[in-house]
């Protein structure tokens, strides 16, 4: 499915991905992802888009995202480069934009579709080295969606919901996935 580069009409579930211009680093530290996450909690709250995938990266970022409005994540994503354009320009005094103007939507349909974008969304730092197995990395939801760990900032898919009856049931059957070939995803 094509990218939508302004995903004014999109809805529903979408795979977004915000890029840093001339691929500068978007985090110096783990201030500034915290910074980021922070910012991305209050601003999908507002722009009403549950969060269900997230992998920071070097410079970039993925969010695996359902907008309630035809225009949740046209609202959200300008919103969160700007609450993060602040605490970069309280903590070094930036005051230059970090992001590219436009970044990519793509719709996730399909139940199969979403296991595989979140799946491509959380093994992003194994495939660029940072670690052997995305538990490894502490800024993806991995650790949530599969482990179990706290993350405010997430909301479960329904598809995911339907996994397990049980939290442990879901981890589980969820984790079980990564164990499979990795997906290839635009």
């Amino acid at each position: 499915m094509p990218r939508l580069a302004c995903p004014e009409e999109a809805h529903g579930t979408l795979h977004v991905v915000q890029r840093a211009r001339e691929r500068r680093a978007c985090f110096s530290c783990a201030r500034d992802r915290t910074a980021y996450l922070e910012a991305l909690r209050e601003c999908a709250a507002r722009a009403e888009c549950a969060v269900h995938a997230y992998a920071l990266m070097g410079n970039h970022v993925h969010l695996l995202l359902t907008s309630v409005h035809a225009n949740g994540a046209a609202r959200l994503m300008p919103a969160l480069a700007a609450g993060y354009a602040r605490h970069l320009r309280s903590a070094y005094g930036h005051d230059d934009a970090l992001w590219e103007e436009a970044y990519d939507a793509t719709p996730v349909q399909a139940r199969r579709h979403l296991f595989a974008t979140m799946r491509y969304i959380e093994e992003n730092p194994v495939r660029a080295g940072l670690v052997a197995h995305p538990g490894g990395y502490p800024w993806s939801s991995y650790r949530a969606n599969a482990l179990g760990e706290d993350d405010a900032l997430l909301t479960p898919h329904p598809h995911y919901c339907s996994l397990g009856r049980s939290p442990g049931e879901r981890r589980a059957a969820y984790a079980a996935l990564f164990a499979r070939a990795s997906p290839r995803v635009a």
